[in-house]
């Protein structure tokens, strides 16, 4: 994969990130401690059992989001980690599905929202996709993710049919990133 530059706007910075690095595994942490703890709170009025949370934050290593199939992207406010985005080859029985890409860990940390950082994030995370080969990019969220679903509205991508078998996966969105 051909080197991607830093980009930097106001005070955001982001870059690649190995995706087991201290600084990506605890914001990995925040990311999904604050998903599970948001879907257990809503649909069953308790945040996660912490061995449960142990256990699947254990179970998530991020190996997809390493060269040279995937990428992790690190966001630092001021220098400091605020924010994760993976971008991932889609893959179906072990092989590449062609020029398509999975976006996946998208967080910023609840102290930075409101800063510009999740736009920043995204048009970063396409960079970084057209940099793997990717000329249409997917993602998948819930619906009680009413803020990531209406960001990735305003960039652009559309609610397209289901193309996964996610447990928790609710809407699926597209974007082209040719043209």
């Amino acid at each position: 994969m051909p080197a991607m530059t830093t980009r930097t706007e106001t005070s955001w910075s982001v870059a690649p990130e190995p995706f087991d690095s201290p600084a990506a595994a605890a914001l990995w942490r925040a990311y999904y401690t604050e998903v599970s703890d948001r879907w257990y709170l809503l649909h069953e009025g308790h945040a996660t059992d912490p061995a449960e949370l142990e256990r699947e934050i254990a179970a998530g290593t991020g190996a997809e989001l390493a060269p040279p199939t995937g990428v992790l992207l690190l966001a630092r406010y001021d220098g400091e980690p605020a924010g994760t985005v993976g971008v991932r080859l889609l893959m179906r029985e072990g092989t590449s599905v062609a020029g398509t890409g999975e976006l996946k860990r998208m967080f910023v940390r609840k102290e930075m929202r409101g800063k510009g950082g999740g736009s920043v994030l995204l048009e970063a995370a396409e960079e970084a996709a057209r940099g793997l080969g990717v000329e249409r990019l997917v993602l998948d969220t819930r619906n009680d993710l009413v803020e990531a679903r209406a960001m990735y509205a305003r960039h652009g991508y559309v609610e397209i049919e289901r193309y996964n078998d996610e447990e928790y996966a609710e809407h699926w969105f597209a974007k082209g990133l040719v043209g």
